[in-house]
């Protein structure tokens, strides 16, 4: 399962993939597990993660990444500085 990662989205490719009516998640500074039981698409808006698949590489996310995780994927959420972002489920 591998977490996908755009960067430097044009503004028109956001508006076409309707990512300003999405809901939007915040979470402070902290560490946690998480499991998706859906493919989740979001866009950051603000903020740094690092993200560990259990068995696999960190990866670190930041404001202006456009981000797909995979369906199934259990990881652990390591928020560096608070976190804003658009999501939505597929």
């Amino acid at each position: 399962m591998q977490i996908k990662i755009e960067k430097n989205l044009s503004e028109s490719e956001l508006k076409q993939r309707g990512v300003l009516q999405w809901g939007i998640w915040e979470k402070e500074v902290s560490e946690f597990p998480w499991t998706y039981s859906g493919e989740e698409v979001c866009y950051v808006v603000e903020g740094k993660v690092e993200i560990t698949p259990d068995g696999g590489e960190t990866i670190s996310i930041e404001a202006g990444d456009f981000v797909t995780f995979p369906d199934g994927m259990s990881c652990y959420w390591k928020v560096l500085a608070p976190i804003k972002k658009h999501f939505n489920f597929t």
